[in-house]
């Protein structure tokens, strides 16, 4: 049995970092929210982020829905949700949903508490009282049945699908057998190798929904004037050797490993917990899809890169792996595995074991590279006017 000592919440939930989460509802609050960070104590980090105070009625929906779900990871021991007073996002709504989990959670209005330099103070007291709170949680021992892992590539190469994304998949089939969560995304990825996704959900529906995905997310492409097929591999994925969308999209859905397709997810929809493997319906940007996955409630994510990758998660650490020896060797402050071995003949359940080990040690405490370097990015996803339009949304 694989297990690791992590914080239990009170909903029976198990994160592996105990965090107090200071989110703001939009970009006017997002400076304002670093700053707290920054001057509170430690283990108090931010997510700034890039929404305007107004959002047409879909778009408000799912950020409203990522906010409210990183408030929820289980990595989150404590909340403050900052926001300027403008808003027409629901902050009682989503410091709500929140609390709906037992998490603490206070609110903070810059335009009530006088301010930017007032807001700030406050901000900073705030935190400090939810981190005197939340610092007598201790690890417990824990089931890696409870994990949910989220794995991203980026910046790929030739070797991301021969070796990092394969040896990855296969860690992610290992905490499927212990009974875990393993959950992929960017599905403009998938185009070139749905077929072969298809064939492996564990049925008729969530097959269904897997090709309708992919459908959308090309629709929506076209009424931009973009052709995927046409546009893809990018010049720096054709600069590490990939030649085809076929080729690339193959490569990336390895990191999902072997196991059965159990159900798909949109942006930032809750993962179950004990759900096998899951894709969500993401953007092929990597902080936005890792986002997504968080938001979630995926308490660590593999993040494979080719080319090379800075990286990482204010809320889930997040593990670098990379198949490329030279990228191993100019960037190896910022990597965590490497999977290089491969192409000199380590097998790559070799590979697969050893990032399950890291994985599981990671879950009991161990920081990852990115941890170490303060690498915290954070963006949601916007839905575009032509994305509401095909929603039938107005405008």
């Amino acid at each position: 049995m694989s297990e690791f000592a992590g914080y239990r919440r009170d909903d029976g939930r198990i994160g592996v970092r105990n965090r107090v989460a200071v989110i703001p509802i939009s970009v006017a609050a997002s400076t304002i929210a670093e700053r707290i960070a920054a001057e509170a104590g430690a283990g108090v980090t931010s997510t700034p982020h890039q929404m305007g105070t107004e959002q047409p009625a879909a778009a408000r929906a799912q950020t409203e829905r990522v906010l409210t779900g990183i408030g929820r990871n289980p990595n989150v021991g404590a909340a403050l949700v900052v926001y300027l007073g403008t808003e027409v996002a629901d902050v009682d709504g989503i410091a709500d949903g929140i609390a709906d989990v037992g998490t603490p959670v206070e609110t903070l209005s810059i335009r009530s508490a006088g301010g930017a330099r007032d807001t700030v103070s406050a901000g900073v007291s705030i935190a400090d009282e939810l981190s005197d709170e939340i610092a007598s949680a201790r690890r417990e021992t824990a089931d890696a049945s409870e994990l949910i892992f989220a794995v991203e590539c980026g910046g790929s190469d030739a070797t991301s699908g021969i070796a990092s994304n394969p040896a990855v998949g296969n860690a992610c089939d290992r905490l499927i057998d212990d009974g875990g969560t393993a959950c992929f995304s960017e599905t403009p990825e998938f185009i070139g190798a749905e077929h072969v996704l298809a064939e492996r959900c564990a049925d008729e529906e969530t097959r269904r929904r897997l090709l309708e995905r992919v459908d959308r997310r090309e629709a929506i492409a076209d009424m931009m004037g973009v052709d995927l097929r046409e546009s893809q591999p990018s010049p720096g994925n054709k600069e590490g050797g990939l030649t085809t969308i076929e080729e690339k999209s193959l490569g990336a859905i390895s990191k999902g490993g072997t196991s059965p397709i159990r159900g798909i997810v949109d942006y930032g929809e809750p993962l179950p917990v004990g759900g096998g493997l899951v894709l969500m319906d993401t953007p092929g940007y990597d902080v936005e899809s890792v986002v997504g996955k968080v938001a979630g409630g995926a308490q660590i994510a593999a993040f494979t890169t080719g080319r090379g990758s800075t990286t990482g998660n204010p809320i889930a650490p997040v593990i670098k792996v990379t198949g490329n020896a030279r990228t191993w060797d100019r960037m190896a402050n910022n990597m965590d595995v490497n999977a290089s071995t491969i192409l000199d003949g380590e097998p790559i359940d070799s590979v697969g074991e050893r990032i399950y080990e890291t994985l599981l040690s990671v879950a009991d405490g161990r920081p990852t590279e990115a941890e170490r370097r303060g690498m915290e990015e954070f963006a949601i996803n916007e839905i575009q006017p032509r994305e509401l339009e095909a929603l039938g949304e107005p405008v």
